[in-house]
């Protein structure tokens, strides 16, 4: 007995020796001990012999955030622009429909579903491109989704037929959409925390002015030239566009870029044990159950999370409001104050003004995000809704003042006018409801941001269909004056959201709770 408890006191102290620890229970015998130690002490020798690749210091010049501002400034202009072009092919389509209608003898509801698929695409875009990302990087990504963005095209712009036009459509709202995706993460990538504040302004607010952008220029196409031409300038601005995305925005996803670093030490020093963190992190992780999860978390999230369920609805109500402005704002102007067709898209530089107006304010709005941190003694994700609050209160404001000024015996640029409250108030919600989500789902962040895009693509891509129509038979004054007491019911949300947010989260499975 004294023998066999000597043996168990050595074969114990040599495994609390090897691991710091007793391994085991009681009813082991040390023989089933080393060898469960001998299996155990071969995994942590495999373990130990791993070598992981970081960044050689904080000055390594491989790391995105070290390149030159210049640099960092010319790949942001890019993908801001590459994120305008997007949005702006969604909504120039309507320059061109009267002339669609007339050659293929199609309804206007007929006609306008090629702005709704395209919107479609962008929205369901998102949710295949995210998780390729993560194993492919933000280059690659970009240079094909360009490069299908561009081919679709042409079948748009020489379609025999309304039905090859709609189905292209899509596609090509499908295949630029990676410009959405990918973008905000490229910017992330090459700026510091502390230098996010501008170029994300610039980011937000590059897909909202797209769309204005799209009649303005549409209609002086299609008012000296053909309705084609509408699609063979687009065609021409993509593919200086994927030229410019090819030579000028490199790789900058940190992830990848050590990826490519260990794989290139391994190949030159022969030794298989290298990794980086992200082959480590994604060794049993399939591409297959990367795109699972990037359609079933933000399902998940409008189920059974109430904040992002209602944000959703309000932003795309908000959106779905822009694009029927499209069709719909124009009626004002055409018949009620003469305007010519190259001049109607002139009507909404009061909605890019505002826009504009509003981004240029966001230094107010860190310092009011600052003040309200320190009062309270730590940052909120609430803190970001105040931006929300204002343009909740701007939209409705906006629209009822449009709506009372479309008579003929009002002068046109009093409801110009009003568009630039209207566009203040919409870059507002859009911008307190993305910051806002960002930081109250951090672990699930993009996925949240992935489901407001759909909603917000699917409101957006309806709402043409019933424009013209619910103006005409309202009438201009009633038409606008019902969309701007649907923004007023959604007044409320905001208010709400800062007031009893952290409360929600803190019974959330989801948002962070800090």
């Amino acid at each position: 007995m004294a023998n066999d408890n000597d043996n168990g006191a050595v074969c114990d102290l040599e495994m609390q020796q090897m691991h710091g620890k007793v391994v085991g229970g009681p009813s082991e015998s040390c023989d089933d001990k080393k060898t469960s130690q001998a299996s155990d002490l071969d995994s942590a020798v495999l373990e130990k012999r791993y070598e992981i690749v970081t960044w050689d210091g904080p000055d390594d010049k491989d790391n995105p955030m070290n390149m030159s501002n210049l640099r960092k400034w010319t790949i942001t202009a890019i993908v801001c622009i590459s994120a305008l072009n997007l949005t702006c092919c969604s909504i120039i389509y309507s320059a061109a429909y009267e002339g669609i209608m007339a050659e293929f003898h199609e309804s206007e509801t007929a006609v306008l579903t090629g702005i709704t698929v395209y919107l479609i695409g962008i929205g369901t875009g998102p949710m295949l491109y995210s998780p390729l990302s993560e194993f492919y990087g933000r280059q690659k990504i970009y240079i094909v989704s360009y490069i299908f963005f561009l081919i679709f095209q042409f079948p748009v712009a020489f379609g025999k037929n309304l039905s090859a036009i709609v189905i292209n459509r899509f596609l090509t709202g499908f295949a630029g959409s990676a410009s959405m995706t990918v973008s905000g993460g490229t910017i992330a990538d090459i700026f510091r925390k502390e230098e996010l504040g501008l170029p994300m302004m610039a980011y937000t607010a590059s897909p909202f002015l797209g769309p204005i952008l799209g009649p303005i220029i549409g209609d002086f196409i299609v008012a000296y030239c053909d309705w084609r031409w509408v699609f063979y300038v687009v065609i021409m601005w993509t593919g200086v566009m994927l030229i410019l995305v090819s030579l000028f925005v490199p790789e900058t996803f940190a992830p990848v870029l050590l990826t490519s670093k260990s794989r290139r030490i391994r190949q030159e020093t022969g030794n298989e044990m290298i990794r980086s963190p992200a082959e480590e992190q994604n060794a049993n992780r399939t591409l297959r159950q990367a795109l699972i999860f990037s359609i079933k978390r933000p399902i998940e999230l409008i189920i059974f999370e109430p904040i992002v369920l209602t944000m959703c609805v309000y932003s795309a109500v908000i959106l779905g409001i822009l694009y029927l402005s499209f069709e719909a704002f124009p009626l004002v102007y055409k018949f009620n104050h003469g305007f010519k067709t190259q001049y109607l898209g002139l009507t909404f530089i009061g909605l890019m003004i505002g826009q504009i107006l509003a981004t240029l304010s966001e230094p107010w709005w860190k310092r009011l995000y600052t003040q309200l941190s320190h009062k309270h003694g730590g940052a909120q994700p609430e803190f970001r809704l105040p931006q929300a609050v204002l343009g909740s209160v701007l939209c409705p404001i906006g629209l009822f003042w449009f709506a009372f000024t479309t008579m003929k015996s009002v002068h046109w640029i009093v409801p110009v006018l009003s568009t630039i409250v209207l566009g203040a108030g919409m870059l507002f919600v859009f911008s307190g409801i993305f910051t806002y989500k960002v930081e109250a789902y951090r672990p699930y962040s993009a996925s949240a941001l992935a489901a407001n895009t759909f909603f917000r693509c699917v409101f957006g891509s309806v709402f043409p269909l019933f424009g013209v129509q619910m103006y005409n038979r309202l009438g201009y004054m009633w038409a606008s004056a019902l969309l701007a007491f649907l923004t007023l019911i959604c007044v409320p949300c905001p208010f709400l959201f800062y007031k009893y947010g952290q409360k929600l989260r803190e019974n959330s499975r989801f948002a962070w709770r800090g």
